[in-house]
Formats: structure tokens, sequence, C-alpha cells
């Protein structure tokens, strides 16, 4: 089976893109009526004038799109397609990505006051997000070590007490 050098930069691209996309495209989120010196910051939002966030943000959805196009016709069946099970560790990856932008227009976000959506993405999208990137690195781990395992057995049903594992070259 040949390598496909351009489904890891797809992955990555993907995962990359993604909170850049949420990011761009949700926009700042500030109290109306209030002049910029008026609010409050936890954390000041990056100096990038508006136009040019929503720009970065539309270029990253185009991108994401293409990349999940691009991984999404690589797992169509056939004989060098794309591991399905390696979606288990995109998704949650893409996912928490997704949670970063937007907790970070939270956490920016200009507030009269205390800013309670911060705190609360702190509180529950931190460990959320934690607990998204532990699980893709142990599925990425247990991904890539049964690759080198060799195939397994079917599961279950009828014809599979005679199965044998098919001979690995040198051995």
């Amino acid at each position: 089976m040949r390598k496909h050098p351009i489904r890891p930069l797809a992955a990555v691209t993907l995962i990359a893109s993604v909170p850049v996309a949420v990011w761009g495209l949700l926009g700042r989120q500030e109290a109306a009526g209030f002049r910029p010196s008026e609010l409050d910051y936890l954390v000041r939002p990056l100096d990038v004038p508006a136009g040019v966030e929503t720009g970065l943000g539309v270029v990253a959805a185009v991108l994401a799109v293409a990349a999940a196009t691009v991984l999404g016709m690589a797992s169509r069946p056939g004989p060098e397609r794309f591991d399905g099970r390696w979606w288990q560790v995109l998704g949650p990856l893409v996912a928490a990505g997704a949670l970063a932008g937007a907790g970070w227009r939270v956490v920016t976000a200009g507030v009269i006051g205390a800013n309670i959506g911060a705190g609360l993405v702190i509180l529950l999208g931190g460990p959320l997000v934690a607990a998204l990137l532990a699980w893709s690195a142990g599925r990425g781990l247990w991904l890539a070590r049964a690759r080198h395992r060799g195939p397994r057995p079917p599961r279950g049903g009828t014809g599979t007490a005679g199965w044998r594992p098919v001979p690995r070259e040198g051995m």
C-alpha cells in the first residue's frame, strides 16, 4: 500500500483551521451601546481589525471544509481507503478546536462588570477541552499500536472459526 502525504496534511489543516474559523466568524463579543473605554476585559482581544478577523475566519472555514472533504472522500470503500477509525481521533480534536475558538471569544469579550461567561468557559470548557485532547491522544496511540500488531480476527458470526492471520512478509 502506498503512502498518501495529503491525508496527514489534510488532517492537520482541519484541526488547525477550525478554531480560527470559529474565532473569526463569531466576531467580537462586546456589550452594545458602550464606548470601548467603558468596557471591562478579563483578557484584551488581539488588536486585529474586524474585517481581517472575518476574512481569516472565512479562509479558515474554506480550508476546514476542503480538508474534511479530502478526508471524507478518502474514507470511501476501496483498497487504499483512509481508516475510518481515525475519525475517533480527529472528531474530538475538531470539537476541542471549535470550543477553544468560541471560548477565546467569550474570554476576550468586552463587558460591563464581571464576565460570567469567561468564568464558565474556564470552569466547564477547560476541562472539556482537556478531556477531548486526552481522548484523542489515547485513541491515537491505541490505533497506532494496533497497526503494528497486525490484523485481528473478524468479530462473531459464522465463518470465523477457521480464520488465520495472513503471514507477514519476511517472517
